[in-house]
């Protein structure tokens, strides 16, 4: 790391503290690369962070994620509230960036200063999130962002990590596309805190909504326990976002007065530490322990030991 490195992480910082487009933007593109700057960044912003409401907003590809985030933006706006979005694209197999680009869809909002908008490619990463976001989260939370949108690829089978990663999870569905079957099929019936049948004047949306409505009510809940809303919505339109951000206001103050926010935020933190530290050992196994990995593995093929006892060998020979 040069001295001019060093010094430019606190500068970046500040500046992002001020709201500087350009130093939000460097600091997730050290995030998305990985820089070897990445820990003295996360040591920087860690004072400053933990303040924003994370919003997770999922669904089936086709029911409206970018139109309805474009639309809740504008009601966060109105009521005055400085909103972060990270957008994770599919990701092109040639430069890893992003390909729809949602810049371009939510472009009501280009010209706002309290509006951070940024595309990024999953780059091949299971969950529907990329695997920097955790760290883009804390980027935008630290520069003083009130709310932290991340809208991920769309729901499959692997697409629900941004359960784990938002305070209030937002599941997406519209009528006329075999949702019901989708949400028993993809889990998402276990990750949502906030659910809405969007492109609602089309037909059909008072049966999904019904359905919907049905298939939660037969989930087991405990006493006390957050009891999710079925809203209908027209985000084109605007129509029922009011509703549905009064909703996820709701959500977020359950969340406080039941202590199932810092329950969450220190699940959160958990699998955040796990990923890194196991990210840190791959990266010393693939320095060091590559060949010895090839030769354990031989011997585990050929019967001579068993697999438990070569994790174990390996693990100590990267110590």
């Amino acid at each position: 790391m040069t001295r001019r490195g060093a010094h430019a992480v606190p500068d970046l910082v500040a500046r992002a503290r001020r709201g500087d487009p350009a130093a939000v933007a460097r600091l997730i593109t050290l995030v998305e690369d990985a820089s070897p700057l990445l820990r003295e960044v996360m040591s920087a912003l860690r004072e400053h962070a933990g303040r924003a409401h994370v919003l997770g907003i999922t669904g089936s590809p086709g029911v409206g994620k970018s139109t309805s985030t474009n639309a809740l933006v504008a009601g966060m706006r109105r009521a005055g509230r400085r909103v972060g979005v990270l957008a994770i694209d599919p990701s092109s197999p040639f430069s890893g960036g992003a390909l729809l680009g949602d810049r371009v869809r939510m472009g009501d909002h280009a010209l706002d200063k309290d509006v951070y908008i940024r595309s990024m490619g999953a780059r091949g990463h299971l969950g529907g999130l990329a695997w920097s976001t955790p760290q883009a989260v804390r980027v935008l939370d630290a520069a003083g962002c009130d709310v932290v949108i991340v809208e991920t690829v769309g729901v499959g089978q692997s697409e629900v990590e941004v359960a784990g990663l938002a305070d209030t999870t937002l599941v997406l569905l519209a009528p006329g596309m075999g949702d019901g079957i989708q949400a028993a099929k993809a889990g998402i019936l276990e990750i949502g805190d906030v659910y809405a049948v969007n492109k609602a004047d089309r037909e059909g949306a008072d049966r999904s909504r019904r359905e919907l409505r049905t298939m939660l009510s037969m989930a087991e809940r405990r006493e006390g326990g957050w009891r999710q809303p079925v809203l209908k919505t027209v985000a084109s339109t605007g129509e029922g976002i009011d509703e549905l951000l009064a909703e996820i206001d709701r959500h977020a103050e359950w969340l406080a007065e039941s202590g199932e926010l810092t329950r969450r935020r220190t699940l959160r933190a958990r699998r955040e530490v796990e990923a890194i530290a196991l990210a840190t050992m791959r990266a010393r196994w693939g320095e060091t322990g590559g060949a010895d990995l090839d030769v354990l593995a031989g011997r585990v093929a050929a019967g001579d030991v068993d697999p438990y006892a070569a994790a174990d060998e390996l693990l100590d020979s990267s110590r």
